[in-house]
Parts: C-alpha cells; sequence; structure tokens
C-alpha cells in the first residue's frame, strides 16, 4: 500500500510489484522490475528512500532513513527477508541476508554479500566485492564467481516474481 505523508509521495516503476499488505510512505522513489514483499516497510517520512531497478525488498524488511538524508539502495540489490536498513548507501548487485542490520549512514560497497544475522554498525563501510558476516560484522572473504553465478539466478527469480504478481494478482480467500 502507498502512503502520501505530508505532501511526500512515493513513486513506483514499470513492472514493479508492491505488495498490498507492504506500506511504502512517503517520498521513497522504487525504481522498474523491482519486488517489495508481503510486511515491507519502507518510510520515507522525513528522509528519503531510493530503490534502484531490479532490486528485491523481500517480506518484513524495514527501510528506513535519517531526517533530510537518503537512503539510496543500489540496481539489482537483493535484500533477505526480516532485514533492517537504515543505511546511507547500499551499492549496486548486493545481496544483504535475512535478518541483517545496516545501522544509520552505515554503507555497503557494490557486488558485496551481507550475511544473514550481521550487523554493519553506524558509519561503518563495507568495501566492494566482499563477502563479510557477523557481529560486529567482519570481512571474511573476496567474492568469488560462483557466488555471482548463484545470486544472479536468485535475483532473476525476484524479477520473474514480480512480473507473475502483477499479471495473475493475488485472490483472498
Amino acid at each position: 500500500m502507498l502512503y502520501e505523508y505530508n505532501g511526500r509521495r512515493p513513486t513506483v516503476g514499470k513492472d514493479s510489484y508492491v505488495s498490498d499488505i507492504a506500506h511504502v510512505i512517503g517520498d521513497v522513489a522504487i525504481g522498474d522490475n523491482c519486488y517489495i514483499g508481503h510486511g515491507a516497510i519502507l518510510r520515507g517520512d522525513y528522509g528519503s528512500i531510493v530503490v534502484g531497478s531490479g532490486t528485491a525488498v523481500e517480506e518484513g524488511v524495514v527501510v528506513h532513513a535519517p531526517p533530510d538524508k537518503f537512503c539510496r539502495i543500489g540496481e539489482r540489490v537483493t535484500i533477505g527477508h526480516g532485514a533492517i536498513i537504515h543505511a546511507a548507501a547500499v551499492g549496486n548487485s548486493v545481496v544483504i541476508g535475512m535478518g541483517a542490520i545496516l545501522s544509520i549512514y552505515s554503507e555497503v560497497g557494490a557486488d558485496t554479500i551481507i550475511a544473514e544475522g550481521s550487523v554493519v554498525r553506524m558509519r561503518q563501510i563495507i568495501e566492494s566485492g566482499v563477502v563479510a558476516g557477523g557481529n560486529p560484522i567482519r570481512v571474511i572473504r573476496t567474492i568469488a564467481p560462483k557466488d555471482i553465478e548463484y545470486w544472479t539466478m536468485g535475483k532473476e527469480l525476484y524479477i520473474d516474481l514480480a512480473k507473475k504478481y502483477l499479471e495473475k494478482g493475488m485472490r483472498p480467500l
């Protein structure tokens, strides 16, 4: 569900699916071919959120931005179920594992994987092209070709799922 708040309105790109039970509030710009899952909350009430094209925001994710600041999520990003994103920037082709937390003003470089349940601390910067995990988070290794192959397939699944939801819809029982 899309909500205007204090004159701030969400925008949704072409072929993007936003669940009726997601809450997209205020200044949120969603790119093309995105999937915004059931129960996700994107709060652009006093900050601004930009979601790049081809990005999947899975079920139960919370995204927020600080007052008068941006939370920029790149293109072809996968944000796993139940993650909390309060980051300043998430690069292109990032994977954020289920239940991970990206704290206020943190940044994650492109082509990076943040493991499930990890915590990226306030203002922490995770470099591009790595796998990082833990609490506190640390770099575990560099990205491997098998990671790119697997997550490229995973991103296509959600782009296809968004199209199917738009074509077939859901019917309450």
